[in-house]
């Protein structure tokens, strides 16, 4: 005869479960740092290099429940520069300056266009799909972010000093994925290699080549953006 367990014995094999699988996971850390230019050239900014996880073997890993992250519009500058986020997410794009903005992507990842909106507003993006998107407004051409979907649960950025921290990692073999701006497509492959996370959640510091310059973007219509102009509360549409 099969043994009935009682509600509460139940719950303490679900709580030692959890706690199992919560003590399996790790915090991955490393820290990213780029190759100097040459013995005058200032140390470069070590931040937005962003480092993901993929299972090696190819199978699917499960993202985390979309969030509501902000791209936020303020002082003619999105915050963050880069974002990262898992596919499914829905992004809002409020804008907090006292003009108006025209956010648009047409370029990789996510292609939109929320058109003109006036300040105090705000609008949404899903991000339905994997990839980097380049971000820009097409009234004031100094303004560009970086939203990057991705299909894993591990990932993570670095701050000023270079330090990055991938959370609640499970132990096993994975692909370890580079990107920061600027980097050719070659340079981010090349950098792109197979990892074991152990009870050793260290990866060693990551050494990068200088990033390069970000080149001039056009307008959503593929033409140079006109000379700036004082901003005013009312824009016409082009």
């Amino acid at each position: 005869m099969t043994k009935r367990l009682f509600p509460r014995q139940f719950l303490a094999i679900l709580l030692l479960l959890y706690c199992g699988y919560a003590h399996a996971q790790v915090d991955v850390t490393t820290t990213v740092s780029f190759a100097a230019g040459g013995k005058k050239s200032k140390k470069l900014d070590p931040s937005n290099v962003v480092l993901w996880l993929t299972a090696a073997d190819g199978s699917h890993l499960s993202a985390p429940t979309p969030v509501h992250p902000r791209l936020v519009q303020k002082n003619k500058s999105f915050e963050p520069h880069v974002l990262v986020i898992p596919v499914g997410t829905k992004v809002e794009f409020p804008n907090l300056d006292p003009f108006f903005h025209n956010v648009f992507s047409l370029f990789e990842g996510k292609r939109f266009d929320l058109g003109l909106y006036e300040a105090g507003s705000s609008r949404d993006v899903l991000f339905d799909k994997p990839g980097v998107s380049y971000i820009f407004c097409n009234i004031h051409a100094e303004m560009s972010a970086v939203v990057i979907a991705l299909t894993t649960p591990y990932y993570g950025i670095s701050d000023r000093a270079g330090h990055v921290t991938l959370p609640h990692i499970l132990p096993g073999r994975y692909t370890l994925h580079v990107w920061y701006e600027t980097a050719p497509p070659e340079t981010l492959n090349a950098l792109t290699r197979e990892v074991v996370v152990g009870s050793d959640a260290a990866l060693g510091a990551l050494h990068l080549p200088p990033p390069g310059i970000v080149p001039p973007h056009k307008n959503m219509y593929g033409h140079d953006y006109p000379p700036p102009t004082p901003d005013q509360p009312v824009y016409a549409k082009p």
